[in-house]
């Protein structure tokens, strides 16, 4: 679908791009077309803050998750060293 989108951009001129504005401009009128515009670019801000912070909620959950598994990874590898050390000692009381 985005292919089909993107062809029809690219395949207008720099004429078909004034007509389709003209166009705009006299439906809208030269009155509410500074509106529609302003309209328009605070929706698009709004849309990328929404996005940003989205992705900034999505990395710090994998931050966290990442931080989780280390942290389990590092006291399993504690807990084999202790085990190991306990062992040795062991060996050495016994002989």
């Amino acid at each position: 679908m985005s292919y089909l989108h993107t062809a029809f951009l690219s395949n207008l001129s720099g004429w078909e791009l004034v007509l389709i504005f003209a166009v705009i401009l006299l439906f809208f009128g030269a009155k509410r077309l500074p509106e529609l515009s302003e309209s328009l670019g605070k929706s698009l801000k709004r849309f990328k803050k929404a996005t940003s912070e989205v992705e900034e909620e999505v990395r710090s959950a994998l931050d966290t998750e990442n931080t989780k598994e280390e942290a389990s990874t590092n006291k399993n590898n504690t807990e084999s060293n202790a085990c190991s050390i306990d062992d040795n000692q062991d060996d050495s009381t016994k002989a």
